[in-house]
């Protein structure tokens, strides 16, 4: 069982890391089937449709951005990748509850729990979040990264968790990531994964 508050995956993902066609044809498919729900013969039923096509998207959005097709893979650097992993995890001295997380080159998926006594803005969090690593990364790629160009795609991805079961599906699906993509080890395993029940 979930504790009582919000819990939500996040995805953050590099600027242009998924090609811009394919990334339209996504969000078009999203929202026919969010339409479609509206025709449903019940409330529970278009809620059901809507979540199915939540997942969905979350699904072929994450297998484009696995391919990493185009864009930049910023987050294989170490120093970025340490510091976007420590900002993360640095929420919990806000008050979030990190409970797994694992990036890869061009994106980062993590589950979010902010419990129902804090009064703590989650998205005000992931703005400072994307403002402060931003400016890291910007730091640790002078040179490489034009001063125009963004290091993070505008805006974040979010899918609410539901339950304790959907939590595990999640933690499972997000810790086999560096396996599946067939991450470099540094030292024994890819390290910028993170699992608070282990």
């Amino acid at each position: 069982m979930l504790p009582p508050g919000e819990t939500i995956l996040l995805t953050l993902r590099l600027a242009g890391s998924i090609p811009a066609r394919a990334g339209r044809e996504l969000q078009q498919q999203r929202i026919a089937a969010q339409e479609a729900a509206r025709t449903a013969a019940t409330p529970e039923a278009a809620q059901a449709t809507t979540r199915r096509a939540d997942k969905r998207f979350f699904a072929d959005f994450d297998a484009l951005l696995d391919a990493a097709t185009v864009g930049g893979i910023y987050l294989e650097k170490e120093k970025i990748a340490e510091a976007v992993a420590g900002e993360l995890l640095m929420l919990e001295e806000q008050g979030l509850r990190v409970p797994c997380l694992v990036q890869t080159t061009n994106h980062v998926h993590a589950v979010l729990h902010l419990p129902a006594s804090s009064n703590l803005s989650l998205y005000k969090a992931l703005e400072l979040l994307h403002q402060r690593t931003t400016a890291q990364a910007r730091r640790l790629l002078r040179g490489q990264l034009p001063p125009e160009a963004d290091f993070w795609q505008t805006g974040f991805h979010v899918l609410p968790v539901l339950n304790g079961l959907e939590l595990a599906r999640i933690r499972q699906y997000l810790l086999a990531h560096p396996t599946r993509l067939h991450l470099p080890a540094r030292c024994h395993n890819w390290p910028y994964m993170y699992d608070a029940a282990l």
